[in-house]
């Protein structure tokens, strides 16, 4: 019996994968409990051929907003409000993103492809990207060698997940364990799934859930320990000090 079909056995899941791929037209963001090989997670998942996802950082006179309520208060104008969120890569002490940051066209940061410290610098390393219906994750240097239009980007690392395997410094018994956020997208290029995990876990473990249960070919980690989620339809917005990059969801106000 191959890894992956024991892992299988072990799945306890509250939904099924088909339920976290097929949702319907105009759905509020599906947020939900899952427990995998032990461990709980919340999935997260919409649609890019269907969701407004963007990428938060500063508001128009460049400050930084940080937190969930910050982006609330500033999509009021627009009349329109958070339906899901999450912090979306790592930054430095004055909250600038490290690596290459794109929001709405605009670049705050550079593609870094250097190996170096710390889990970004873990190569290979990779960048979220979010297009017009679409959405992606993609090794940085294959990033760098032929970028996609992004409306939205945000370099973060390392790879969980890269075409179906997992990154190879994880190991299986590896003991840093944190509460851990990040990214994956289908093989669809529409369906992207959200996680973050309710206990602590390892690498390893945090790349299966992405390769075994939802499938994704490549996923990405976003951050741990600071690791924060919004999601306002299972009752849940995680607060504290102030954030750097943050992805979310934004619907009208009803």
């Amino acid at each position: 019996m191959t890894m992956r079909s024991e892992g299988w056995r072990r799945v306890t899941a509250l939904i099924g994968v088909a339920m976290l791929t097929a949702l319907p037209a105009f759905a509020a963001p599906d947020c939900r409990d899952v427990e995998f090989d032990g461990d709980r997670y919340t999935v997260c998942t919409l649609r890019a051929d269907r969701d407004d996802i963007r990428l938060f950082h500063s508001d128009a006179a460049g400050d930084l907003l940080g937190s969930f309520q910050a982006i609330d208060s500033a999509l009021e104008s627009e009349g329109k409000h958070l339906s899901f969120a999450m912090n979306a890569g790592m930054y430095h002490d004055d909250r600038r993103p490290v690596g290459f940051y794109l929001e709405n066209g605009q670049q705050l940061g550079p593609l870094v492809t250097r190996e170096g410290p710390g889990n970004f610098g873990l190569l290979p390393n990779g960048v979220f990207c979010i297009m017009e219906g679409r959405a992606a994750v993609i090794e940085s240097r294959a990033f760098e060698s032929n970028p996609p239009d992004c409306r939205y980007a945000t370099q973060s690392g390392p790879m969980l997940v890269i075409d179906g395997a997992l990154h190879p410094r994880f190991l299986v018994d590896g003991t840093s364990r944190y509460i851990r956020n990040g990214v994956g997208v289908a093989a669809d290029g529409v369906t992207v799934h959200f996680v973050i995990s309710d206990n602590r876990v390892n690498f390893h473990s945090f790349g299966r859930l992405f390769r075994d249960l939802l499938e994704t070919p490549n996923a990405l980690y976003f951050d741990g320990k600071v690791s924060r989620l919004h999601a306002p339809g299972i009752g849940r917005s995680d607060s504290g000090f102030p954030l750097g990059p943050i992805v979310g969801a934004v619907e009208p106000v009803n």
